[in-house]
């Protein structure tokens, strides 16, 4: 985090990040575009998921049938994603062979084939991801408690979208999704490692600013209505175990309440996994054994998201045994001010997961990319003083203020053997 960056807007709007990282002749590069499934209106739901595959199948400069060996054969290796916010794409090389990631990227930023055979058989693919989606409890039961927890903002639909939309959707739509949002103004240029910065921004500049400039990408304006009530719902379905999902509405990562949520999410689940056994959620339903497990899992979003608590319920109890020894931990930390030493403890827990998280090059170079999605770069380089800053009184706030039953959907799959 104590290295310094440089950020540079080319002539066509596009932004560039880098950061020289010494420590290994590594390169990482990504480019993020400001596009995901929140940007999709019904009747497109997964476009931005699908494009994102199309943009493995090559152009005419760099055909699909090359394009994997040529960065293995460097030994390099790329990935792409898409989120609620965003699409990124990005290649990690030796540092004297990272020009080809950068001439792949700033030609399939303009010149991605969209052929319609591929279209068709990327359909039959993502339709039958889908499908294996659907017989897996976890994915049935997140999916029905976020269409429930938003009926109006885009955050509804699941990233991979709805099966009407995946049937219709046409090659046409696909271009015209890539052509809107894949412009250079609507797009950040990530780069972390073992370059020398002048030199590289050069050759940024020589790749990527003849890209023209598009117009700019049209946004989905559908804030979610305040919820008047909570909301319990329940999925049937093949399997033995039990889940309950209790899903919070959390702001979004530029609020001022971002930080003291974090620090309360790592006491009473564990930091997103780290030490979780010594959280106070696990401590309280699954030393007790209502549950045999249990987490808390929080994004970092443009606009207000949830807050979800997942509990594997114990065979030998009754979901509503779960949920009441649930309530009775979030109710004693609304009540009871938790000691300095836990909040120590939890930031610290909080700090080491971001820590490793932002470690190696590779990660370097996402974090950049990710932070200005919703925010700038300073957001990632104050996280841990911001973390440092949150008091015991903060964490009781907001537990009081965000952990309300009238805003949360509880969600139960009740599984009905092998045979359902």
């Amino acid at each position: 985090m104590a290295n310094k960056i440089t950020q540079v807007v080319l002539k066509n709007g596009m932004k560039v990040m880098l950061k020289e990282i010494h420590t290994a002749p590594i390169i990482s590069s990504w480019v993020w575009y400001r596009v995901g499934s929140k940007d999709e209106p019904t009747g497109r739901t997964g476009i931005s998921h699908w494009t994102e595959h199309m943009q493995f199948k090559g152009t005419k400069k760099f055909p699909a049938k090359v394009l994997d060996k040529s960065i293995s054969r460097e030994g390099g290796r790329w990935n792409a994603s898409t989120s609620h916010d965003s699409t990124r794409y990005f290649e990690t090389m030796p540092a004297d062979k990272i020009d080809l990631a950068l001439r792949l990227e700033s030609d399939r930023m303009v010149n991605s084939t969209y052929n319609k055979k591929e279209v068709e058989s990327e359909r039959t693919v993502i339709i039958s991801e889908r499908e294996g989606h659907e017989n897996e409890p976890m994915f049935r039961l997140t999916e029905a408690v976020q269409n429930t927890a938003f009926h109006v903002h885009p955050y509804h639909h699941e990233i991979i979208g709805d099966m009407a939309d995946l049937h219709t959707i046409t090659r046409d739509d696909l271009y015209e999704h890539y052509r809107t949002y894949y412009v250079p103004n609507n797009a950040v240029l990530c780069m972390a490692g073992d370059f020398e910065t002048k030199s590289m921004l050069k050759r940024v500049r020589e790749l990527f600013e003849p890209i023209p400039k598009g117009s700019t990408p049209p946004r989905l304006a559908r804030p979610e209505p305040e919820q008047k009530g909570e909301v319990r719902l329940s999925v049937e379905g093949p399997g033995e175990t039990t889940f309950i999902q209790v899903a919070y509405r959390f702001p979004e990562a530029t609020h001022p309440d971002y930080f003291p949520l974090q620090v309360l999410d790592s006491l009473l689940g564990g930091a997103n996994g780290l030490s979780y056994k010594t959280s106070r959620f696990y401590r309280a339903l699954v030393d007790k054994e209502y549950a045999v497990d249990v987490s808390g899992w929080s994004e970092a979003t443009i606009d207000p998201y949830l807050y979800r608590i997942t509990i594997t319920n114990h065979p030998k109890r009754k979901p509503e045994e779960a949920l009441a020894a649930l309530d009775a931990e979030i109710k004693n930390i609304q009540d009871v001010l938790v000691p300095s030493d836990e909040i120590k403890r939890a930031v610290k827990q909080a700090r080491a997961v971001f820590a490793y998280g932002s470690e190696n090059i590779t990660n370097q170079a996402f974090w950049m990319g990710y932070v200005e999605m919703f925010s700038s770069y300073e957001w990632f380089t104050s996280y841990l003083d911001k973390l440092a800053k949150v008091t015991p009184l903060d964490v009781q706030r907001v537990a009081q203020k965000y952990l309300q039953p009238k805003s949360r959907v509880i969600g139960t799959y009740i599984p009905k053997g092998a045979e359902a």
